[in-house]
C-alpha cells in the first residue's frame, strides 16, 4: 500500500483512522486539520508535534498517521482534552504532599498521596476517550471540537483501588448512589463556581476505579491529570476527573454546570437538562486503521486490513469487516495481546483486493451481546458516536 512508513520507535499504538470523511462532507477535513493545527501549549509541550494536531490550548488529537499496530498508547501523542485551563504546574514540585478529601465515608478525613501510595496498589489498561469522538462525522455540525477517531487512547494507570480506601475509612455511608469526583483545577477571576470541574456517575463505578498517580509507567503529567487522576474504567473521558481533590460518596448528582447541563444525550434542537442520560458508559465501537485511503490508492492484491475494537464495559467478542460497504461481512481475527476487558484489541482481516472502490468498515459485537450500530445516535452536542457507517473509509485500489 502506498502509504508513509511507520515510526516504531517505543512502544506501538493502536487507534485511528481516515474515516469515512468523504461519506459525510468531510473529505478535506483531516488536511485542513493539519494545515490549521497551532503550537503545543507550554503544559503539552513535550508532547510529539508530528504525531498530534492542536486544535486549541484545551484540545489535542492524535493524528491518523501516528498510529501503529500496538496496543499501549505512547504519551506523547495520547490526545488532550481539558475542560478548564490546567492548574500551576507547581502542584508537580511536590506530588507526594497533594491532598484529596474523602466524603461520604463512615471516617472520612484528608490524605496525602503519599498515604495513598501506601493504601493499596492495581494497574488497569484502558480505553480512554473523549465523549465527543468522532462528532466530526455527524452531518449537524455539533457545537465543540470536530474529532474523528484521535480523541482516543488505550493507556495503563496504575494507583490505589478505590474500593479500598473506602474499606480503610470504614465503609460508605448508607444511601449513596453516587460516587463524585472534583478536580483540583483553579477556576479563573470572576467565573461561576458552578463551572468547576465535578462529575457523578453510579456509586457501582467504585468496585473497580482508581485513584491513579501513574500513567504508562511514569507519573502522571500535568496534560493528564498529574498529580492524582480519578480513573473510572468503561466510562468516557470526562468521568476520570484530572488533579482529583475530592471523592464524594453522594445522595444526589453533583450541581456543576458540566453534570447538569453538559454531556447530556439531548435531542437536536433541543436544550440539555438533568432529566436526559448523561454522558457515562462506553458503547461498544471499532473502526479500521489501514488502508486508511489518506496517501493515495492502495495496490490490489494482498491487504491486511486492521484496526482496533473495544466494548467500554465488557470485552470485545468479535470484530466483522466489511469492504462493500456493510452488504457483506467476514470475520476478522484479534492479534497482540490481551490487556483486560477495558483495552482495546487489535485486529486484522486479509483480503484479496483487485483493483477498484471499496468502502471498508468494522462492526464490533461485545461479550454481551451488544453489537455495533449501522447508525449514529443523532444529539445536540454530537456525543457517543459509535456508527459502523460513520467510520468506513473510502479506499481507491490500483
Amino acid at each position: 500500500m502506498n502509504q508513509a512508513p511507520i515510526s516504531l520507535h517505543r512502544r506501538h499504538v493502536l487507534a485511528g483512522t481516515a474515516s469515512a470523511l468523504a461519506a459525510v462532507g468531510l473529505a478535506s477535513w483531516s488536511n485542513r486539520a493539519t494545515a490549521e493545527t497551532k503550537p503545543l501549549p507550554a503544559y503539552a509541550s513535550w508532547k510529539d508535534p508530528s504525531r498530534v494536531i492542536v486544535h486549541s490550548g484545551n484540545t489535542i488529537e492524535t493524528r491518523r498517521s501516528a498510529f501503529g499496530t500496538g496496543v499501549v498508547t505512547p504519551v506523547d501523542q495520547l490526545y488532550v482534552r481539558n475542560n478548564l485551563p490546567p492548574p500551576d504546574a507547581s502542584i508537580l514540585d511536590d506530588r507526594d504532599a497533594w491532598q484529596i478529601s474523602i466524603e461520604g465515608v463512615k471516617n472520612p478525613r484528608t490524605l496525602t498521596l503519599a498515604e495513598l501510595k501506601g493504601m493499596g496498589l492495581e494497574t488497569v489498561a484502558m480505553v480512554l476517550q473523549c465523549s465527543g469522538n468522532g462528532r466530526g462525522f455527524f452531518p449537524s455540525k455539533p457545537s465543540g471540537t470536530q474529532w474523528t477517531v484521535g480523541a482516543a487512547g488505550c493507556v495503563v494507570w496504575s494507583g490505589v483501588p478505590v474500593r479500598t480506601v473506602i474499606e480503610a475509612l470504614g465503609g460508605m455511608t448508607d444511601g449513596m448512589p453516587f460516587m463524585t469526583g472534583t478536580g483540583g483545577e483553579k477556576l479563573p477571576e470572576g467565573v461561576d463556581p458552578s463551572s468547576v470541574v465535578e462529575r457523578s456517575v453510579p456509586v457501582k463505578a467504585a468496585e473497580e476505579a482508581l485513584l491513579a498517580w501513574e500513567l504508562n509507567g511514569e507519573p502522571i503529567p500535568l496534560a493528564h491529570g498529574g498529580p492524582l487522576r480519578l480513573i473510572v474504567p468503561g466510562y468516557q473521558g470526562v468521568n476520570n476527573v484530572k488533579y482529583v481533590k475530592r471523592l464524594a460518596f453522594t445522595a444526589a448528582e453533583s450541581s456543576a454546570r458540566i453534570m447538569k447541563t453538559s454531556y447530556r444525550m439531548a435531542p437536536l434542537g433541543g436544550k440539555a437538562d438533568p432529566s436526559q442520560p448523561s454522558v457515562w458508559e462506553m458503547p461498544v465501537k471499532s473502526w479500521v486503521n489501514s488502508p486508511s485511503g489518506e496517501a493515495g490508492s492502495a495496490k490490489a492484491g494482498r491487504v491486511q486490513i486492521h484496526g482496533v475494537a473495544f466494548g467500554g464495559m465488557h470485552a470485545v467478542k468479535r470484530v466483522e469487516v466489511s469492504v462493500d460497504g456493510g452488504k457483506t461481512w467476514r470475520e476478522a481475527r484479534f492479534v497482540g495481546p490481551d490487556l483486560g476487558k477495558y483495552a482495546w484489541r487489535h485486529f486484522v482481516l486479509s483480503a484479496e483486493l483487485p483493483a477498484g472502490e471499496y468502502t471498508i468498515t468494522s462492526r464490533a459485537t461485545d461479550t454481551a451481546g451488544n453489537v455495533q450500530p449501522e447508525h449514529r445516535e443523532e444529539n445536540l452536542r454530537g456525543y457517543n458516536n459509535n456508527s459502523w457507517a460513520d467510520h468506513a473509509v473510502r479506499v481507491v485500489v490500483a
